[in-house]
């Protein structure tokens, strides 16, 4: 694997490996990998002939008080597992690659409204950080398909929202959420978490199973069920941000007629703040 840290290395390899007819997979990562995100790269080997990651911890979506400076960086295991894995190209850039004019000169690229909803009604700008930072990947490196994680949905709906929206010729695809044994999504912001919390926060996954069974049966209180799923949640000691049911193909409020559902929660466990989803069709 080759590790570059300028965007003209990233082109000129890219240039090489168009001139030789081969086709791009992208993932983007901000590091501190784990099978989650490995999964993404398998998925990438199968849809194209050269596999590029980037690793970049960006600031443009961190807001105040939130963990930009200790989050995990551990650039040497990430090379490692991504070699095993097979990625041809890692890019690494600091940044002032990424933003050389400052965050508060640079462009931006916002989707409005899906950006504020959700995750982005608690992290004010999170999404415009991360739309912005991906258009400028995609810029960067050109892929023909790029694999993100249906871990974080409202993120996966955004980018492919912004895709489509500037026509941008980049196949995206979401690769299903990894889980442990316990079923706790796979998250780098886990490793915050000692054993107990790890247990309190197997009460997310369970009650976005309850949710499902429950709409699966025919029922469509959602008022109920998410009073439900919240309660079940609280009663492992957790903080809630958020519990929503929705319209999996609109993130609109779901209805009667929804036949595409998608359970959403946020949930505050210990100094972790941790997402998690479950969709599925009626």
């Amino acid at each position: 694997m080759l590790t570059v840290d300028t965007v003209e290395k990233v082109r000129n390899q890219i240039l090489d490996w168009r001139a030789d007819g081969l086709t791009i997979a992208f993932v983007p990562t901000m590091g501190n990998l784990h099978q989650g995100h490995l999964s993404l790269i398998d998925e990438a080997k199968k849809r194209a002939d050269k596999v590029v990651s980037s690793i970049f911890v960006n600031p443009m979506q961190f807001g105040a008080n939130e963990d930009l400076d200790n989050y995990p960086r551990t650039l040497a295991d990430d090379q490692a597992a991504l070699t095993k894995h097979g990625t041809d190209l890692l890019f690494t850039p600091t940044p002032e690659i990424v933003y050389p004019k400052g965050l508060d000169n640079q462009t931006y690229v916002d989707v409005p409204d899906l950006g504020n909803i959700l995750c982005g009604n608690s992290r004010k700008n999170h999404f415009r950080g991360v739309t912005t930072v991906v258009a400028k990947l995609f810029n960067i490196v050109q892929p023909d398909v790029a694999c993100f994680g249906e871990k974080d949905f409202q993120q996966l709906f955004i980018i492919k929202t912004m895709v489509e929206d500037l026509n941008m010729p980049i196949e995206i695809i979401g690769v299903p959420t990894v889980r442990e044994e316990s079923g706790l999504a796979m998250s780098s912001r886990n490793g915050y978490l000692h054993e107990d919390e790890k247990k309190q926060a197997t009460a997310i996954y369970k009650g976005l199973m309850y949710g499902k069974r429950y709409l699966s049966e025919g029922n469509r209180d959602f008022t109920y069920l998410k009073q439900t799923i919240s309660s079940n949640i609280e009663q492992a000691d957790l903080r809630i941000d958020y519990v929503e049911v929705l319209d999996a193909t609109t993130l609109a409020d779901a209805n009667a007629n929804t036949q595409h559902f998608v359970i959403l929660a946020a949930v505050f466990v210990g100094p972790a703040r941790l997402i998690d989803n479950i969709h599925f069709s009626v």
